[in-house]
């Protein structure tokens, strides 16, 4: 049912995954032993809901299919471990390496994502 859609929804409905999930992390300060798939799905469907127009070009038939659950379920799963395995790029780690030294912090990242959120926290706490 999701290899049906059009290209166009399913570039939305990643986005809206890739989104909501860097979203609910920087909620929870990228903590662990914070997180809740529960809580990380509850915060997607609110961020679709109203924020995403792509749901409204699904019919629901489609929408409250349990095939099209377990799809997006798969669809959820690969674009967090796209999000978690994407390695910070060379200029993150740059710029939050001189910013570390310049606050006297250690913040730890492992992914783009993680990286460009310490980044931001980082130049906030230099101003």
């Amino acid at each position: 049912m999701y290899k049906e859609l059009s290209s166009g929804v399913k570039i939305s409905i990643t986005r809206s995954i890739s989104t909501s999930f860097e979203s609910y992390l920087a909620s929870i300060d990228w903590k662990e032993e914070r997180f809740s798939m529960e809580d990380f799905i509850a915060s997607w469907q609110t961020y679709f809901q109203e924020n995403a127009a792509w749901i409204e070009k699904i019919p629901a038939d489609v929408l409250m299919s349990t095939e099209f659950h377990e799809e997006m379920a798969q669809k959820i799963d690969e674009v967090i471990a796209k999000i978690l395995n994407e390695e910070p790029t060379a200029k993150q780690i740059e710029t939050i390496e001189a910013l570390q030294k310049e606050l006297g912090t250690n913040y730890s990242y492992d992914c783009k994502a993680e990286a460009a959120y310490i980044e931001q926290l980082l130049k906030e706490k230099q101003k």
